[in-house]
């Protein structure tokens, strides 16, 4: 039987299921007296229908729906270690490493990367992931992976995942992982959280709890995957800290085969060139400024101070909405997620989207006139006053 469930014997034939269904789940046919409530292909089990029923006549086997996989049989949680056009692993497969070993721990399973490289890769990138955290390395090795190609890329973690059946999988949620992870997810019939930034490991049930801003970042939504498997979950780069390496952590690489069917969709042409222009991703200090700085004839003043404590220039959205700033400097949620080891925010109240961006940073100085803004119970160090003194101040 199909998830959502209809009894014939008691439905009425109101429509008000249909009505009350937002996605054409259900649909009434027949005439007058012989009418009756049906189910479609595109129900979603959202159960907005089993409310709206007068007579109890509709009800949902979740158990039932979409055809909920065995889930014992799903072990291990894998993260996927994209290259860049080098062939060097990018920064956030080894911060993903660190927490997938932290999650491994509560649950007591294994942590494997899967690396997909071209015929002839950099040397030692195994070795690096093994360091990170990983228990195994899956590493295929083929020219159509040379490029990151999202079908290329799909199949061979698709094949892979029906094989092995791994419990949880994670990207980065670079432009590529943005691209790569929804349609694997629809292909192994599954869910995706994307944009995480939380993830925490319930020991018992084995449920991977996904935590992410939700309606326009104004509260956090924990969402979890509780009928089918892999649990999939993206998260951005810089949310959480990459670990020390461990030269003297063991693993084993384990060489894997991309299907000989699998073909790219898409042919690269030509590449374009990369900004000169440092990304404040990486930078170890960073000034945040707000629209509490007061306008742009500010920055100038901004620029000198961030230069004097040798930090990288970042703001928060009203700032680049405003046009004072580019949105290469956006941190946020809808901007760049950073980890730096300073952070002085100037100006900036704090709305949770910013400081969902902000999480992975080790000292956060915050100064505020406004004794309730968020930005201060949110820092190490908080200061009620006007930034433009506080740096004037410094920079005397």
């Amino acid at each position: 039987m199909a998830g959502l469930l209809i009894d014939a014997q008691k439905c009425i034939g109101c429509g008000r299921c249909a009505k009350a269904c937002a996605n054409g789940g259900v649909r009434i046919e027949g005439e007058k007296r012989d009418r009756r409530a049906v189910a479609t292909g595109d129900c979603v089990y959202c159960g907005a229908c089993v409310d709206a029923c007068p007579v109890g006549a509709i009800r949902i086997d979740r158990g039932e729906a979409a055809g909920a996989a065995d889930l014992a049989s799903f072990h291990g949680i894998w993260v996927f270690c994209q290259t860049d056009r080098a062939g060097e692993l990018v920064p956030v497969a080894f911060e993903l490493l660190g927490r997938a070993r932290e999650l491994a721990a509560v649950r007591g399973c294994e942590v494997v990367a899967v690396l997909g490289e071209g015929a002839d890769p950099p040397a030692g990138n195994a070795a690096q992931l093994i360091a990170a955290g990983a228990d195994r390395v899956l590493a295929c090795r083929d020219d159509r992976l040379a490029e990151n190609d999202s079908e290329c890329y799909a199949r061979l973690i698709c094949d892979l995942a029906r094989g092995r059946k791994p419990e949880i999988i994670l990207y980065g949620a670079t432009n590529f992982g943005r691209e790569l992870a929804p349609g694997v997810a629809v292909r192994l019939q599954t869910g995706l959280t994307a944009d995480c930034t939380v993830l925490a490991m319930d020991e018992q049930t084995g449920l991977l709890h996904q935590t992410r801003p939700a309606f326009g970042g104004n509260l956090m939504a924990t969402i979890m995957c509780p009928s089918h498997r892999p649990q999939m979950a993206t998260v951005r780069p810089g949310v959480f800290k990459a670990p020390e390496p461990d030269a003297m952590r063991t693993g084993e690489v384990e060489e894997v085969a991309l299907a000989a069917d699998a073909r790219p969709r898409v042919r690269v042409v030509e590449h374009a060139k990369p900004s000169d222009e440092p990304s404040i991703r990486d930078a170890e200090r960073l000034v945040v400024v707000g629209r509490g700085i007061g306008g742009k004839k500010n920055l100038k003043l901004v620029r000198r101070f961030a230069e004097a404590i040798g930090a990288e220039i970042g703001c928060t959205r009203p700032v680049v909405e405003a046009g004072w700033l580019e949105y290469r400097h956006q941190v946020g949620q809808t901007g760049v997620s950073v980890a730096p080891k300073l952070l002085v925010s100037l100006g900036v109240s704090g709305a949770i989207q910013h400081l969902a961006g902000i999480g992975g940073a080790e000292c956060v100085v915050a100064v505020n006139e406004d004794p309730d803004a968020p930005i201060l119970s949110a820092a190490n160090y908080a200061v009620v006053g006007d930034c433009i003194e506080f740096m004037n101040a410094y920079l005397r």
